[in-house]
């Protein structure tokens, strides 16, 4: 046996009453302890028992004998905001065949904007996994004063502030920013710690994809303790990394950094995805924030002006020379030649016979693309990954396999990947730990207060997986492959996968901070 067991009884109230139990698995409460022995019990929605019962006659019971049952897994990150309100991407297939029950939205800072409208629309079409939300950054600025590069006017500052506080109200979790994204970027540190003192006011926390993973890291980071310091309000580091060949093997100051503010009292978390690649637009990667004031019109306009359009191709070029002439750089999604997906911006170059800054000046113009950049070290991530305060979360959103796109692996690979491959098969982290970075302690991040954990009482959302096949298969080449290794995945006391396979069932929900129990 794999594992260490030791017998446990959570007496349930008699006589039992329950729609189903699960009997006989390897039980991973998602507090970061080991494995027990036992059953659990399932009534609507809820657990009603978890250990060693009696059990009456008639009820359903499912053998799950040899395998994992673990909290259902809750991703603090995805992009899945737009997605999750169409089918088919509402079924999240991508992220139930990885374990995930709960998808958080809103991140980077950006995402819909009308909190209430959002969890209306999701209600209406009906979503596989739970959604929470938090009050996008990026598009809240833009609705206030559009995508602009100076500080807001006391009126715009006035309108940000109502409708941040209007999504706390609807049920927004936190405040989530991306700074190195349009328009959050040109906001000043004030401007955040405003929207941050609303949130903490409603018991929310802060979530920061920070400005710069680079060279300016550590500052970056600070700047984010500042926010949470002055707002009173908890910090966590969206997808932490060190990004950049110049900074790879500065995760140690980082993490010394973040220890050191944990020691002084600051809340402060990380999540993380297990790769070395990371992923968003080839505009954000080579392009700099100054150039990208107003809409796309404009950007094209910059390149043809004699002074600017030199600035630009510049910028552009010390951009690639830093990311391997352009090798770093791989092109997810291009709608204009989606031929080009799966290929990076140096080979690229040779094939038309263009320069590097040439062939990106052309994507510009055509309306920009999806890239995968290659910018980590593996032993960077692997000690990010070692840390009890950093959680998994994938950066990626609910998507159903083309042939148009060649996306990061991590939108069908993130969970097993850390848990199957870097903990089960490499022992990089405990189980129990890997576990809990997936379940326990992204609860506990956002103040979940009946998910997360296996307790009796809380929401029967719940992973059973092989631990000998549960592993990811999704590659940079061929990205479109759902994980091997699920047997069961329960959302609110429903199967969403039964036996390895869909069941179709669309039982997820939004889920709402000002529903949480007190």
């Amino acid at each position: 046996m794999l594992l260490p067991l030791f017998a446990f009884l959570v007496l349930a109230a008699e006589p039992l009453d329950a729609d189903f139990i699960l009997k006989g698995g390897l039980i991973f409460d998602g507090t970061g302890k080991m494995a027990a022995l036992g059953d659990i019990a399932v009534k609507g929605e809820r657990i009603v028992a978890i250990g060693s019962f009696p059990v009456p006659p008639g009820i359903k019971s499912f053998d799950v004998s040899n395998l994992i049952i673990a909290p259902g897994f809750i991703d603090l990150h995805t992009h899945s905001d737009y997605p999750l309100q169409k089918a088919p991407t509402n079924a999240n297939l991508n992220y139930l065949f990885q374990g995930v029950t709960t998808a958080v939205t809103g991140n980077c800072g950006s995402g819909p904007v009308d909190t209430e409208a959002y969890y209306k629309t999701l209600s209406k079409v009906k979503v596989g996994s739970n959604v929470a939300h938090q009050i996008p950054h990026n598009d809240v600025r833009r609705t206030a004063m559009g995508n602009v590069n100076r500080v807001p006017t006391e009126a715009e500052l006035k309108k940000m502030l109502e409708l941040a506080t209007k999504a706390m109200k609807d049920g927004a979790w936190g405040l989530s920013t991306g700074l190195i994204y349009n328009p959050g970027t040109y906001a000043k540190t004030p401007e955040l710690i405003s929207l941050a003192k609303v949130t903490s006011s409603f018991g929310g926390f802060y979530a920061s994809h920070i400005r710069d993973e680079g060279p300016d890291v550590l500052s970056a980071i600070n700047e984010a303790l500042i926010i949470g310091k002055e707002a009173k309000i908890p910090v966590h580091i969206s997808h932490i990394k060190v990004s950049g060949r110049s900074v790879w093997g500065k995760s140690g100051d980082v993490l010394a950094l973040l220890t050191q503010a944990r020691k002084n009292g600051i809340g402060v978390t990380a999540d993380q995805y297990p790769y070395i690649a990371s992923s968003t637009s080839l505009t954000a990667t080579v392009i700099p924030a100054r150039f990208r004031e107003g809409e796309r019109a404009e950007l094209v306009k910059r390149f043809e002006d004699p002074e600017l359009g030199v600035l630009l191709r510049k910028a552009i070029a010390d951009s690639l020379e830093s990311k391997n002439g352009g090798a770093d750089l791989r092109i997810a999604s291009y709608a204009s030649k989606p031929g080009f997906a799966g290929k990076n911006i140096a080979e690229l170059a040779k094939i038309t016979g263009k320069s590097p800054v040439d062939l990106v000046v052309e994507i510009e113009k055509n309306g920009g693309a999806q890239i995968v950049h290659f910018g980590m070290n593996e032993e960077d991530m692997r000690l990010f990954m070692k840390q009890d305060f950093v959680a998994t979360a994938s950066d990626g959103g609910a998507k159903v396999p083309d042939t148009t796109s060649v996306p990061h692996p991590r939108n069908y690979g993130t969970f097993p990947r850390k848990i199957g491959f870097y903990s089960i098969q490499e022992k990089i982290i405990p189980i129990e730990m890997a576990i809990r970075s997936a379940s326990g302690l992204p609860a506990d991040i956002m103040g979940l207060k009946d998910r997360g954990y296996l307790k009796v009482g809380y929401f029967a959302d719940m992973v059973v997986f092989n631990q000998g096949t549960f592993r990811d298969k999704a590659t940079y080449d061929k990205p479109h492959q759902y994980a091997s290794g699920i047997n069961h995945v329960l959302v609110n006391g429903t199967f969403a996968i039964m036996d390895g396979k869909p069941t179709g069932k669309l039982a997820g929900k939004p889920l709402k901070k000002t529903d949480q129990p007190r």
